[in-house]
C-alpha cells in the first residue's frame, strides 16, 4: 500500500515539474529545440544500447517489444542534473539545470504480454545570446539579445506481446505537445525606445513505433538477442502569432510597451522522416551483457515558421552507433550488497543531423556531432527488484571551427524504478 501511495503522489508531482524543462544549449535556437532521446537512466549509462535487450523489471523506451518480457508493476521517474561548459574561440561560460527526465508506469498483463503509459519531454528551448557593435572608443552603441524558453513533451503508450518463444513484437503511440517563445530585443545608444519582436508558437503532433526483438541461447548460459524499432514518418505542426513592439525601460529595468508594430500568424511545419534502430547483443542472464546500436534517419524538413532561420542552419542526414553492456556480479547474494549492485558503461558517437553556418558572410554549414562516454550503477532497494540507478556521462557536442561554440557537458542522472506484483493473487498453501 505504501508504494502505491508513494507511485501516486510522485506521479502528481512529476506531472507540474514538465512545465520546468529548459534547456541551456545555444544550439537549442534551431528548430524545436535541442532534442531529447527516448531513454532510460540505465540505458543511457551503457551507451544510450537497448533495441536488442529486453529485461523482466525494468522498462526499454527504445524498443516496445521489450515489454513483452515485464513480469512486474513498475513505476519509473528520472531525473537529470547537466553541467554546461560552453566555449569559443576567445571565452567560455558555464551552466547548470536541472530538471525531470520522464516517468513511466509498465505492468504485464500475462506472461506474454506487457503495456507502458507515461510522458517525457522530447525537446527543449533554452538559450540566452547577445549581439553588441562598439565604436570606436569601445562603448556599445547597438545591443541586440536573443532569447528563447519552452519545450516539446509526449505522452504515450505502449504494447509488448511474444508471439513464439524468444520472438516479441511491439506497438507504441504518442502525442507530441508543447510551447515555445522567441524573443529578440534590440537598444540602440541614445534612443529612448527599444523595439521586441516576440514569437509564440503551439507545437503539436504525433508518431507512430513498431519494433521486434529476437532472443535464442546459442551455447549453455550464453543468450543471443537481436532486435530493432522503426518510428514512421510524422510530422510536427506550429501555429501561432509574432508581435513587433516599441518599449521603454521602467525604473528597475522592466518593460513598458508602447506601439504595436505588426502582429501575424506563424503556420510552420517540421517533417521527420522515417528513424531506424537496430541492435546484436550477447549476455547471461541476470550477470552480464553487452550490445551495440546502430540509428539512422534521413533529414528533417522544417517548412514556414521552423525554418525562420535556413540561412544559419539546415539539416542533414543523422546517426549515431552506441556500445555497451552491464555486469551483475551475484543477483541473490547474501554476504555482500554490493555483489547485488549493477554495474554499467558505455559510450556513443551521433551526427545530430544539424548543420550551421556559423559566419554571417560566410556559405559553410558545420556538422554539429557529439561523443558521449558513461558509466553508472543499479542500487537496489530492500525488496531486491527496485532500484535506484545513477548514471553519470561526459561528452562534448559542437566545435569552434567556422566561429561556432563547443559544448562539453558532464550529465548526473538519477531515477527511482519501483517494482512490485499488483496484478497477482497471492497463494496460500
Amino acid at each position: 500500500m505504501i508504494k502505491r501511495i508513494i507511485f501516486f503522489i510522485t506521479a502528481l508531482v512529476t506531472i507540474q515539474a514538465f512545465s520546468q524543462r529548459s534547456s541551456s544549449s545555444p544550439y537549442s535556437i534551431f528548430g524545436v529545440g535541442e532534442e531529447f532521446g527516448t531513454r532510460t537512466v540505465e540505458q543511457i549509462s551503457m551507451g544510450s544500447i537497448g533495441a536488442a535487450y529486453s529485461s523482466n523489471q525494468y522498462l526499454n523506451f527504445i524498443n516496445p517489444a521489450s515489454l513483452s518480457e515485464l513480469r512486474y508493476a513498475t513505476y519509473v521517474f528520472g531525473i537529470l542534473n547537466n553541467g554546461l561548459r560552453i566555449k569559443d574561440a576567445d571565452t567560455n561560460q558555464s551552466s547548470t539545470s536541472t530538471s525531470l527526465s520522464y516517468f513511466s508506469f509498465g505492468f504485464p498483463l500475462n506472461d506474454k504480454m506487457g503495456v507502458v503509459f507515461g510522458m517525457q519531454p522530447t525537446s527543449a528551448v533554452g538559450y540566452s545570446l547577445v549581439n553588441t557593435i562598439e565604436d570606436t572608443d569601445g562603448n556599445i552603441v547597438d545591443r541586440t539579445q536573443f532569447t528563447g524558453d519552452g519545450a516539446v513533451n509526449r505522452v504515450y503508450g505502449g504494447l509488448g506481446v511474444k508471439l513464439f518463444k524468444g520472438f516479441s513484437v511491439g506497438f507504441e503511440a504518442d502525442f507530441l505537445f508543447g510551447n515555445i517563445t522567441n524573443d529578440v530585443v534590440n537598444g540602440r545608444l541614445d534612443v529612448a525606445l527599444g523595439t521586441k519582436n516576440t514569437e509564440i508558437a503551439n507545437i503539436r503532433g504525433a508518431s507512430i513505433k513498431v519494433g521486434a526483438q529476437y532472443k535464442t541461447q546459442i551455447k549453455e548460459d550464453l543468450n543471443l538477442h537481436v532486435g530493432g524499432s522503426i518510428k514512421l514518418s510524422n510530422t510536427l505542426r506550429a501555429t501561432g502569432d509574432e508581435y513587433l513592439y516599441s518599449f521603454t525601460r521602467g525604473t528597475f529595468g522592466s518593460e513598458i510597451p508602447r506601439d504595436t508594430i505588426s502582429a501575424t500568424s506563424l503556420r510552420g511545419k517540421l517533417e521527420r522522416p522515417l528513424e531506424t534502430i537496430v541492435g546484436i547483443g550477447l549476455g547471461k542472464q541476470n550477470k552480464w551483457y553487452a550490445g551495440v546500436n546502430y540509428k539512422v534517419q534521413d533529414a528533417l524538413l522544417p517548412t514556414g515558421y521552423l525554418d525562420n532561420s535556413a540561412q544559419s542552419f539546415r539539416y542533414g542526414n543523422s546517426s549515431r552507433i552506441s556500445f555497451g553492456g552491464f555486469y551483475l556480479p551475484k543477483v541473490n547474494s547474501i554476504s555482500s550488497y554490493w555483489e547485488r549492485v549493477t554495474y554499467r558503461a558505455g559510450f556513443r558517437y551521433e551526427k545530430t543531423g544539424l548543420l550551421v553556418n556559423g559566419v554571417p558572410t560566410g556559405t559553410t554549414f558545420t556538422a554539429i556531432d557529439d561523443f558521449g562516454i558513461s558509466f553508472g550503477l543499479g542500487l537496489p532497494l530492500g525488496n531486491r527488484i527496485s532500484n535506484v540507478n545513477v548514471g553519470f556521462e561526459y561528452g562534448k557536442r559542437g566545435t569552434q571551427d567556422n566561429g561556432l561554440l563547443q559544448e562539453n557537458y558532464l550529465n548526473l542522472r538519477l531515477s527511482l524504478s519501483l517494482n512490485d506484483i499488483w496484478f497477482k493473487k497471492r497463494k496460500i498453501d
